[in-house]
């Protein structure tokens, strides 16, 4: 018995020109996955993630008694982490008004 690949066949190989976001074949949520997904989200991604970082490392120089060190990683770690953050949102608000939708409003999530 032979097994053909299905529309929804997750094995099923797309060449990047037939790949458009959101990606209806294989889910019925209209966002799922936007943040990874979309490119533009990851320098908000990764600001996020360096920010967490730092915030560590500010916590370990202010158990160590570095208290410039500690000072100079918060602010940036803080600063990295509210960054992230916007740039995370701003992309999802552009992507729910290309759709003519509120950044609230929860339908696809």
């Amino acid at each position: 018995m032979s097994m053909v690949a299905g529309q929804n066949d997750p094995n099923q190989s797309n060449t990047p020109s037939e790949h458009r976001f959101p990606d209806d074949a294989r889910t019925t949520r209209s966002h799922a996955g936007e943040s990874i997904e979309d490119r533009r989200n990851w320098p908000g991604i990764i600001l996020a993630a360096v920010g967490i970082v730092l915030v560590a490392l500010t916590l370990t120089a202010a158990g160590y008694g570095f208290a410039g060190w500690a000072v100079i990683a918060g602010i940036i770690g803080v600063i990295c982490l509210i960054a992230g953050a916007l740039i995370v949102v701003a992309e999802h608000r552009r992507i729910k008004m290309q759709e003519g939708a509120t950044l609230t409003e929860p339908r696809g999530h």
